[in-house]
């Protein structure tokens, strides 16, 4: 990874799974790191783990709860008084499956809330302290389940119909869209900015488990045993996509990154293929109009 002093970044869900080792990396590395976490006590852990494998890290912990528009209203207008600038945002926090259909305390359904509305509100947000960056990126956490994702927009919500797996995969088709539209914004109105998406193939970590258990009693068994046939990455292995998209010297605008390996769930990370639907630039501005709409964000005028 190329030295990365000097740089401020923003990790959501940095303390378990990929966004934990990317915020380490990052660090290691240099950056000067923001841990987002929605559990103060669990923060605070990967904080001091961070700290104590590496000496004088510069990394801190700050609560976010992208299942709440004001706790992301407030994480922003804090980090806009604190620091001058913010050249990385690493979008990568997330629910999965949850067996049950949830509301965030904003009235939107779970997956959409967390993965989607959150994700998008912080990125508007935070676009103009990502601008007052000489090189800012954005990146954001897609899933390979998005080549089955459909965006649904007479039933975004899925108040009609809750399926869990369906609305797991339009969120991270949401994701992958927000992701490039962005990238084509940045490009009309010449900001230096780069947003690319990422995905991170079959990596073992607590999302299998935690999001599956919302709700449903006693929780699920990962997909990742170690007898399982299905070949899957330890962490450490799953984040390098989304540190080649963070701090990558050869990254294409709108890029989408994951591993390039068996049955494209594990391996290097590298550029991968785009399916029709996660090229349809009319949805793709047309969701994101929707979403700041919903919630009640906006672009920056310039």
């Amino acid at each position: 990874m190329p030295d990365q002093s000097g740089r401020s970044v923003v990790v959501t869900g940095g303390n378990s799974g990929i966004g934990r080792e990317a915020a380490e990396r990052l660090a290691a590395a240099g950056a000067r790191v923001v841990l987002t976490a929605r559990d103060e006590a669990k923060g605070a852990a990967a904080v001091e783990e961070i700290r104590s494998a590496h000496p004088g890290a510069d990394v801190e912990l700050r609560l976010l709860d992208l299942a709440d528009l004001a706790s992301v209203a407030a994480f922003a207008d804090g980090l806009a008084r604190d620091l001058p600038h913010l050249d990385a945002l690493l979008n990568n926090a997330g629910v999965m499956a949850p067996p049950t259909r949830f509301e965030t305390v904003d009235g939107f359904e779970l997956q959409m809330g967390t993965n989607v509305l959150g994700p998008l509100a912080l990125t508007n947000r935070l676009l103009p302290l990502l601008l007052a960056a000489s090189a800012p990126r954005v990146v954001w956490t897609s899933s390979g389940v998005a080549h089955l994702g459909r965006i649904r927009f007479d039933d975004l919500q899925a108040r009609r119909r809750y399926r869990p797996w369906a609305a797991y995969a339009q969120s991270k088709l949401a994701d992958l869209l927000l992701g490039r539209h962005l990238a084509h914004v940045a490009d009309e109105r010449g900001w230096p900015l780069l947003s690319v998406v990422t995905h991170p193939g079959f990596t073992r970590t607590n999302l299998q488990t935690a999001g599956a258990s919302l709700g449903g009693g006693t929780p699920r068994r990962s997909p990742f045993g170690s007898r399982s046939p299905i070949p899957s990455m330890e962490p450490a292995e799953g984040a390098l996509s989304l540190l080649l998209a963070a701090t990558g010297p050869d990254v294409a605008q709108g890029g989408y990154l994951g591993p390039t390996g068996t049955f494209g769930i594990v391996g290097p990370p590298g550029p991968v293929r785009l399916s029709r639907r996660m090229r349809d630039d009319a949805t793709a501005a047309r969701l994101w109009h929707v979403a700041e709409d919903l919630t009640g964000t906006s672009l920056p005028s310039a």
